[in-house]
């Protein structure tokens, strides 16, 4: 079924207030009164709807269950400043394996600069909308502005496993990671630039806490670490 999202305040008597955008789509897919969609509150519950008698803006309840699409886990992945569509990617795929949230910081070896944050940041969010809407999830993972390094590993350092991929590795395979700490249930996920992570930066990170991991003996590209460790994660967790 088509899927839309939808603020909680717009949720009332047994009917959903849908928003513009949302309400010009179900005019373009032409769809009949008896035909079914789904709202999400962004909460976890999933409304099964039909379109209002007298409007076309206003979709009535049928029925509401608790939406499938959110992992048990929550998986906060924190992807350094990227370059082109590299970090799109990463967002898109990221919501669509079940991340928590996305936050993105700069590290001293980031080739893309922020430029206007908040152009980009609404278009990444618009990304995660789309993404959050095509795979079922039961919200919109939120992606963050841009974080400097620091604040970044501070608030990534906080989570049950705070996990921080580092090309030069060469003790901890991600796997013995997650099978260390079985019952975390916040995980963080931090991945570096196109160029890695500077030798200090990594220090930073171990002596915040952070569990530094290795993916393996192949180095992946920037935008496909994030998504490769959140795949694993999901997979370990029973969530993929």
């Amino acid at each position: 079924m088509t899927r839309f999202f939808a603020e909680p305040k717009d949720i009332y008597d047994n009917e959903i207030q849908l928003c513009a955008e949302d309400a010009e789509h179900i005019r373009a897919l032409r769809l009949r009164p008896d035909e079914l969609f789904v709202v999400c509150d962004s909460a976890g519950s999933d409304h099964i709807c039909r379109l209002g008698r007298s409007v076309n803006d206003v979709a009535e309840i049928v029925e509401t269950r608790l939406s499938r699409g959110e992992p048990s886990v929550e998986c906060s992945v924190y992807i350094a400043l990227a370059k082109g569509d590299r970090l799109e990617y990463a967002v898109q795929k990221s919501v669509e394996l079940g991340a928590s949230d996305i936050k993105l910081f700069l590290s001293e070896r980031c080739v893309s600069k922020p430029g206007d944050i908040t152009k980009k940041n609404a278009r990444l969010q618009k990304i995660a909308l789309e993404a959050a809407k095509q795979c079922g999830r039961g919200r919109i993972p939120n992606v963050m502005a841009i974080l400097s390094y620091t604040s970044a590993i501070m608030q990534a350092a906080s989570a049950g496993l705070p996990l921080f991929l580092y090309e030069f590795e060469n003790n901890l395979h991600l796997k013995e990671a997650l099978e260390q700490t079985e019952k975390a249930r916040t995980i963080s996920i931090v991945t570096g630039p196109e160029g890695g992570f500077e030798p200090h930066e990594a220090e930073i990170a171990k002596s915040s806490g952070m569990v530094s991991v290795t993916l393996g003996p192949r180095v992946l590209r920037c935008e496909t670490a994030p998504v490769a460790a959140l795949a694993a994660v999901m997979f370990h967790t029973g969530n993929l």
